[in-house]
């Protein structure tokens, strides 16, 4: 199943996408809600409400527009570094545990909303990621019994702001300015993508350049090896996000000249069998002055 959490006219709902189309599940039946949390929790509501759907009226994709998938997730977990030839261009030693990190509520948005380039750095990096969505929580999960825990498949980008990443050794300023990750629009079920959603081919791109064209086959950490390792010092929970890390070819390592993202331009992250998640780069300053003179 392929699943789209956005608004129309009459609310926020959860849609199921077939092409170009999307049915309204929650107009379906009420007990669905306004983002995926319930279909997480439980998996025979999806089952029942897909009978209703078989002969139910749809709307076109693009008259949706998109919503956070998990609207608050209690956990949002990143990799740093899991494809080779990105930790190369960064200069680091290739880890033999998993660069973790975490980022914060303010610093996510779904597909679609702007991304914000803060009035304090204009050194705004993009990052093509996978990002995957517990369905079943729990603590010291097996490797092998770890996908059996996926909810779903999205898209993530990362964005970092880089001179403030570098500010400490921890990451934490330059990967949680507000409005810089941005997720979705599209979450895709298991069943629909290869084991460990391995092997699809993941880019980022500014119109016609592309910046970023890799293939999820070439991470370090596997999405069964990551939820296993970080099962082991947490309790994951229904609904939680984990980001798998980004492929080479980010702006600041780009030669001669770093390539950072500036107020008008769009980024787009895709992700073979998921969809493209499309962000307009906006700086704060144009949207303080937005807000005020509204």
């Amino acid at each position: 199943m392929k699943y789209l959490v956005g608004e129309t006219a009459s609310g926020t709902s959860v849609f199921a996408v077939n092409g170009e189309e999307a049915i309204n599940l929650t107009a379906l039946d009420a007990a669905i809600g306004d983002d995926l949390m319930a279909l997480i929790a439980d998996p025979a509501l999806a089952e029942s409400v897909a009978l209703k759907a078989a002969h139910a009226p749809s709307v076109s994709v693009a008259s949706i527009t998109p919503a956070l998938p998990v609207a608050a997730p209690g956990t949002i977990i990143c990799l740093g570094l899991n494809y080779t030839d990105h930790i190369k261009e960064g200069g680091y030693e290739i880890p033999e545990y998993p660069a973790l990190f975490m980022r914060g509520k303010n610093s996510i948005m779904a597909a679609g909303a702007p991304l914000v380039r803060p009035s304090c750095s204009d050194k705004l990096d993009y990052e093509a990621e996978l990002m995957l969505i517990i369905g079943k929580g729990g603590r010291h999960i097996s490797e092998s019994n770890a996908l059996d825990h996926v909810f779903g498949y999205t898209i993530f980008n990362d964005g970092s702001v880089r001179d403030y990443q570098r500010k400490t050794h921890q990451w934490t300023p330059g990967k949680n300015f507000d409005a810089t990750g941005a997720i979705g629009p599209f979450v895709v079920t298991p069943d629909e993508l290869p084991a460990g959603a391995s092997g699809l081919k993941i880019e980022s791109r500014v119109g016609s350049e592309i910046l970023q064209s890799s293939n999820t086959g070439n991470m370090i950490w596997s999405v069964a090896q990551t939820i296993a390792t970080i099962s082991e010092y947490t309790t994951l929970e229904a609904g939680d996000l984990i980001a798998m890390g980004t492929p080479p070819g980010v702006g600041h390592a780009k030669k001669p000249n770093p390539r950072w993202l500036v107020p008008g331009e769009v980024v787009e992250i895709e992700i073979e069998g998921i969809g493209i998640c499309s962000s307009p780069v906006v700086d704060e300053k144009d949207m303080t002055r937005a807000v005020a003179a509204e």
